[in-house]
């Protein structure tokens, strides 16, 4: 049984549904019940962690250098408010995207990106956006022109004609 699995990892403030769990899996009798006993079951895959609901960790500078006392010394709390990407051109959500890695901004910036329907490739490690509907769809892959962001040579935005999108290579994450 799933249960098993997850006993000691459940967290604290689940532990009373867990008595309801045990009642309706062992009274799944009739279709109803076993209807919910499955949808239980199913909801026991994606549990709530206890770091779910940590706060996100404060930016720390990499290589930190001695400013002035009367520069801002912590990021404004502005922008760990999701609406004001919403706000924010392409441009400003890549320069988020590549120069703030390992932080909450990073996420936010690659969750409007998503929005924008731009695509993040894992092989290339840039974002891509469909040009024009693309030519070949297959279950693996689909071919048409695209357009990708270039971080390294250029800082721009540049044309792929006939490039083959690889579905192995998407980063999909979904975003809540």
């Amino acid at each position: 049984m799933l249960l098993e699995a997850f006993e000691g990892k459940i967290p604290s403030s689940l532990t009373d549904l867990l008595s309801a769990y045990t009642t309706v899996s062992q009274n799944a009798q009739d279709e109803g019940s076993r209807a919910l006993y499955h949808m239980l079951e199913a909801s026991f895959t994606s549990i709530p962690d206890e770091t779910d609901s940590e706060r996100p960790k404060q930016y720390v500078a990499k290589t930190p250098f001695p400013t002035p006392s009367y520069y801002p010394q912590t990021p404004l709390s502005q922008f760990e408010n999701p609406t004001i990407f919403e706000k924010f051109d392409a441009d400003t959500l890549f320069f988020i995207f590549y120069h703030q890695q390992g932080t909450y901004q990073q996420y936010l910036a690659a969750k409007e990106l998503k929005k924008q329907s731009w695509r993040f490739h894992k092989k290339y490690m840039t974002w891509f956006q469909r040009h024009e509907d693309p030519k070949v769809i297959t279950e693996e892959f689909e071919q048409g022109t695209y357009v990708y962001f270039d971080y390294e040579s250029g800082w721009c935005q540049r044309k792929k004609p006939d490039f083959t999108f690889e579905y192995a290579f998407l980063e999909d994450e979904p975003f809540v």
